[in-house]
Formats: C-alpha cells, sequence, structure tokens
C-alpha cells in the first residue's frame, strides 16, 4: 500500500516473527546466545522468557533458520495447537514420526528409538516449545520424564520459550526437580531506548528504505508509547506510515505520530499503554 510512496520494497513493521528483520540490541543478543549455547553446550533444558510482544518467537525462527548444515534434529511445537491428543503425539509429529493409533508406552518406546537412530548417525535431538507458559504442570512433568532417556549420552535438548508465566511456573517448589535441570536460561526484557532508532534503521533498511523515513523525535515518541516491546512499536510505526502515505508526506513526524496514538487511545482495539511495564529481572534460580 504504501511501500512505493515511501520507496521501500516491502513492509518494514510487520508483526510475522521474520528473522531477516529481527534486530538483535544488547538483550536480544544475550538471549540469542543462550540459545545458541543450550544448542551446542548439548543443554538438557534451556528455557527463555519475555514478556508478549518482546521477540521470542522471533529468537525460535532465527535458532531455526541457523540449524541447515548441523547435525541437528529439530521439531517445534507452538502450544497453542495442543488442546487434544497427548504431549507424546505432538513430539512425536513434531520430528514427523508415526503416531496416530499407538499407545502412549508404544509412542514412548518408539521415541526412544527414533533417538538412538538420531545419535548413531551422529545427529542430535533439539525439541523446541514455543509459548511453553500454556504448558500444564503435568506435561512440564512429562517432559522431565522424558529427559530420562539422557542417561549415558544426551539423546535429547528441549528449549521451552514461553511468557513470564513460566518462569513462575518453574520457580514452584513441585517444579525443582526441573529447573535443577535447566542448564541455560535469560529473560528478555524490553529494547533499552539507546535502541530506538537503530531498530528502527534496521528495520528499514532491511526493507530496502532509506533511514530518514522517521524523524528522530518521532521514533522516541512511539519508543516511549510502547514502552520498548518490538510487536507494540513495529504496530505504531506501521499505522504511522499509513497515516505518512494517506496525507502525502515524505517524513513522519511526531504531529503524525500523535495522532496516531490519539486514534489508538480512543478506537484501537489492542492499546500498547495497556502493557505492563516488563523491568529486566533475575535469571531462574536452579
Amino acid at each position: 500500500m504504501y511501500e512505493r510512496h515511501f520507496g521501500l520494497q516491502v513492509r518494514p513493521f510487520s508483526i510475522l516473527p521474520d528473522p531477516h528483520f529481527l534486530y538483535l540490541g544488547r538483550h536480544h543478543q544475550i538471549a540469542y546466545a543462550m540459545l545458541e549455547y543450550g544448542l551446542v553446550g548439548q543443554a538438557g533444558f534451556t528455557v527463555i522468557t519475555g514478556a508478549i510482544g518482546s521477540g521470542k518467537t522471533t529468537l525460535v525462527h532465527k535458532l531455526v533458520h541457523s540449524i541447515p548444515g548441523m547435525p541437528v534434529t529439530l521439531g517445534l511445537i507452538s502450544t497453542t495447537s495442543i488442546a487434544s491428543g497427548t504431549l507424546m503425539e505432538w513430539i512425536m509429529m513434531a520430528f514427523r514420526q508415526p503416531f496416530e493409533g499407538l499407545s502412549y508406552p508404544r509412542l514412548h518406546r518408539d521415541f526412544g528409538d527414533f533417538l538412538l537412530r538420531q545419535a548413531e548417525s551422529g545427529r542430535r535431538v533439539v525439541l523446541v516449545i514455543d509459548e511453553a507458559q500454556n504448558l500444564k504442570a503435568e506435561r512440564l512433568e512429562e517432559l522431565r520424564m522424558l529427559s530420562n532417556l539422557n542417561v549415558d549420552r544426551m539423546l535429547l535438548q528441549l528449549v521451552l520459550v514461553g511468557q513470564p508465566e513460566l518462569r513462575q511456573m518453574l520457580r514452584e517448589p513441585s517444579m525443582r526437580q526441573l529447573a535443577q535441570r535447566v542448564s541455560s536460561d535469560f529473560h528478555l526484557p524490553p529494547l533499552a531506548r539507546t535502541d530506538a532508532v537503530p531498530y528502527f534503521e534496521h528495520r528499514l533498511r532491511v526493507a530496502g528504505g532509506r533511514p530518514g523515513i522517521f524523524s528522530r523525535p518521532a521514533i522516541y515518541e512511539i519508543f516511549d508509547y510502547a514502552k520498548g516491546t518490538p510487536r507494540s512499536l513495529n504496530i505504531v510505526a506501521d499505522k504511522c506510515l499509513v497515516y505518512g502515505f494517506s496525507d502525502g508526506v515524505a517524513k513522519i513526524g511526531r504531529r503524525i505520530v500523535g495522532r496516531v496514538i490519539a486514534d489508538i487511545e480512543q478506537y484501537g482495539i489492542y492499546n500498547p499503554s495497556d502493557n505492563p511495564v516488563d523491568m529486566p529481572v533475575a535469571a531462574l534460580q536452579a
């Protein structure tokens, strides 16, 4: 819609988790490093948490894109899909293994055989579960029991990615045994204010545009309103480009940002100002 007007090849502020647009601020760099460390260091459990829209899923997609060429077999589950069936069925599906009509003991045995075959061929098996805060305690315990397959060697690595509720769940006394197996973890806070301009410039550059489409005061006003949350930044910035295109302007300034924010406050369904402020917190205590 507005791409040609602003000299862009694609929309720079889509909310889709495209790893090509991922801006690695300091905290996102640490989170991704922890994911890589968990992968390369063969951690039994890796846990990454962060508020809604903080960029967790995009980090996961970047990890997935980095896997080809590595001796790793990856399975990905988004627990928003796990509404029916057993967790073992979803795990087998994630690795494209037969599961229909099989009993739980048979599924467990077949998955163990699959892990052994992968290990014998020199490949490591990594299961990534996104939105893991939706897992019930019994499913988390099931994952812990599944990790017991790692007896003599690391056959299965698990990566749990979720909202802050996941961190709180793992801190419960009943989850102590699982928490003690978490060897790599990080909580992803919002972007720092010093990331505001680099974030905009990065996404505009990847979209094929010039960095000066937004004035600096406009960028900071968007950043402050969105509280540094990447998804909220993208939602507001995208609306600003639509308004700017409608007005026929070449640069987005504070006037347009003010109109967009006012309209979001009055008419919007999703209001970034309602987001809780997520301050950096200490990592999981195992």
